[in-house]
């Protein structure tokens, strides 16, 4: 919460500054009106408590209505969001309420598209730490509205021991060996790997998950066979939508995208006053 807050306070200060020069000049403080953000296209909402924060940090009487909730999806020219309050607020608002919205339900729309090539395949999808610095809890966020998973939040809430941490220590055994007599036994240790031969050296290692990073889908189908559930499967890297349906019969357990995120367009929508 406090990151959030932090989030919308900077954002409403980048954007007012000292004072909006044209709404205070030309709109008397107490008067009142509503405002309608509508739909320009068709979307999966997302970050309607985002919005409605950002318009009550600028009058705190404010009143929102919404027929939807964040995951529905919605039509182009159907009305997302009533808001009603004093009419510098909805204006001063406005534009950083429609950012938020337009990138949370950009992702959640995305993320929507790539589950529904998934359907009934037993996978799990998720995301990376590719986020918009400061935005990654509202993003990843925006992903669970879409329907995919979380992978780690951050560097500090999961084991993964990428390809120059393995340089670093010389070789993979080594490195979940070092990294076992260190943390608790309830975290997980996951170990990236780009051929059969690491493959082998984690699976000697004990590795948790075993992530197969950019490999082809001839290699991955070995890795799943080779691996034979001794261990979670994850497939990342380079991965579109066209590529999921022949990754999930593969055998994988965990397809991780970034695009899910970075490749994501912000979804049109506009705030109109009545």
């Amino acid at each position: 919460m406090d990151t959030l807050h932090h989030l919308i306070d900077t954002a409403l200060d980048e954007d007012i500054g000292p004072g909006d020069i044209t709404t205070d000049n030309l709109i008397a403080p107490d008067l009142k009106g509503k405002g309608v953000i509508i739909a320009k296209e068709p979307l999966v909402i997302a970050g309607l408590d985002v919005a409605r924060q950002v318009f009550e940090r600028l009058d705190s009487k404010i009143l929102l209505n919404s027929g939807y909730y964040d995951g529905d999806t919605i039509k182009e020219g159907e009305i997302v969001l009533e808001v009603e309050g004093k009419l510098r607020a909805l204006l001063k608002g406005e534009r950083t309420a429609l950012n938020f919205l337009q990138r949370l339900s950009g992702i959640a729309t995305n993320v929507r598209s790539f589950v529904a090539e998934l359907e009934n395949k037993n996978v799990r999808l998720a995301d990376t730490r590719k986020t918009t610095p400061g935005w990654r809890v509202l993003e990843k966020y925006a992903v669970r509205v879409g329907g995919a998973y979380n992978h780690r939040m951050g560097l500090y809430d999961g084991v993964l021991i990428k390809d120059n941490h393995i340089a670093v220590c010389g070789g993979i055994i080594e490195a979940v060996a070092r990294i076992r007599g260190k943390i608790s036994h309830l975290v997980k240790i996951e170990v990236e790997v780009s051929d059969l031969s690491e493959i082998s050296q984690a699976l000697e290692a004990r590795a948790d998950v075993i992530m197969l990073d950019n490999m082809d889908i001839d290699r991955i189908k070995e890795g799943v066979e080779l691996i034979d559930g001794r261990a979670l499967v994850e497939v990342s890297g380079n991965i579109t939508r066209s590529d999921l349906n022949r990754l999930a019969d593969t055998g994988v357990d965990i397809i991780s995208i970034g695009a899910l995120t970075h490749q994501a367009k912000a979804v049109d929508l506009s705030m109109k006053i009545k």
